[in-house]
C-alpha cells in the first residue's frame, strides 16, 4: 500500500475534499501546508485525476509507500542552480556583461535536454571572456537566493543524521560559499579560469556534467559506507537525470517536464522542505 500525500503552499479544502472522494481515505493533517491520505490504492487512471486537481489547484500529489522513514536514508544530494538556489548563475554573470538572453537560451535548451550539457556549457562560459573576475561577488551578494523551503530541510535531515552533497553543473565559487553557508559536507562544481582578475572564458579541469554527476553520487555514497539506494537526489534539469537514475529517492523540484515525467517526486508548488511530509515518523 501505499500514502497520497497532498500539499502546497496554501492548501485549498475543495481540492482536498476532491482528491479524498478520488482517493477513497480521509484526509490526516500533518501541517498548515500538508496533508496525507494513509494506504491509499488507486489505478493509474485515478492518480492522473488526482494530479490534475491538485495541480489545478497549486498543490502537489505524490504516492509514496507506506512507513516510509528518513532513517532509510543517509544521503542528500541536490543540484544548485533552479534547484537549492532560485537563480542560474551563469545566466546572471552573463547580465553583467549584457549577454543574459544568449546565455539563458542556451541554458534552457541545455536543461531541456535539447543540447549537449558540454557543449551548453562550453558556449555559455566563452561568451564571459573578459568579464572582471570581482562580476562574481556581486551576482552572489546581489542575486543569489536560496529556494524556499532550503533552510528548514537542511536542519531536519542534518538533525536525521544524513549527510549532504551540493553537485552542480555551475560554479565552485558558488558551492564553496554554499558549502560554508549552509553547513554541507562535500560540493563538487567546475571551476571557471581567472587571469589577471578577469574571466578566461574557460573551465579549468574535468567538466562536471551528468556522468560526473552520477559518478560523485556514486562515490560519495562508496565514501560513506552507502549504496545509492540510500541517497535522495534533488534536481531540475536534464543534466541531473543521471544521478537521479540512481538515487532511492528522486526528487523533480520546480523542474523541466523531462525531469518531471521521470522523478519520484515531483514538487512544482511545495518548498524544498516538502519532501519532510512525505516521511512518517
Amino acid at each position: 500500500m501505499k500514502n497520497l500525500v497532498l500539499q502546497g503552499p496554501a492548501p485549498d479544502a475543495a481540492v482536498i475534499e476532491r482528491v479524498a472522494a478520488l482517493a477513497g481515505r480521509p484526509a490526516r493533517r500533518l501541517n498548515a501546508q500538508a496533508v496525507r491520505f494513509a494506504d491509499v490504492a488507486c489505478s493509474d487512471t485515478v492518480k492522473t485525476q488526482i494530479d490534475a486537481i491538485a495541480h489545478a489547484g497549486g498543490m502537489d500529489a505524490t504516492l509514496v509507500p507506506a512507513g516510509l522513514k528518513l532513517a532509510a536514508f543517509g544521503l542528500l544530494t541536490m543540484d544548485m542552480d533552479s534547484t537549492l538556489i532560485t537563480i542560474e548563475c551563469i545566466d546572471e554573470i552573463a547580465d553583467m556583461q549584457g549577454l543574459k538572453p544568449q546565455v539563458a537560451a542556451i541554458t534552457e535548451a541545455a536543461m531541456r535536454g535539447e543540447i549537449e550539457f558540454r557543449e551548453s556549457l562550453a558556449r555559455r562560459v566563452a561568451l564571459l571572456e573578459g568579464l572582471e573576475a570581482s562580476a562574481l561577488e556581486r551576482v552572489y551578494v546581489e542575486r543569489l537566493r536560496l529556494s524556499p523551503g532550503a533552510e528548514p530541510m537542511l536542519a531536519a535531515l542534518r538533525q536525521a543524521g544524513l549527510k549532504t552533497l551540493l553537485v552542480s553543473g555551475g560554479f565552485t565559487y558558488f558551492t564553496e560559499r554554499m558549502k560554508t553557508r549552509l553547513g554541507l559536507d562535500f560540493t563538487h562544481a567546475n571551476e571557471l579560469e581567472v587571469v589577471d582578475g578577469k574571466l578566461t572564458g574557460r573551465v579549468l579541469g574535468a567538466i562536471v556534467d551528468a556522468e560526473e554527476k552520477r559518478a560523485t553520487v556514486e562515490r560519495t555514497c562508496a565514501s560513506l559506507g552507502l549504496t545509492p539506494q540510500q541517497a535522495i537526489v534533488m534536481g531540475d534539469g536534464a543534466n541531473d537525470l543521471k544521478m537521479m537514475s540512481i538515487a532511492g529517492m528522486s526528487v523533480a523540484f520546480r523542474a523541466k517536464p523531462i525531469v518531471r515525467e521521470q522523478a519520484d517526486v515531483a514538487l512544482n508548488f511545495s518548498g524544498l522542505d516538502g519532501i519532510l511530509n512525505l516521511f512518517e515518523g
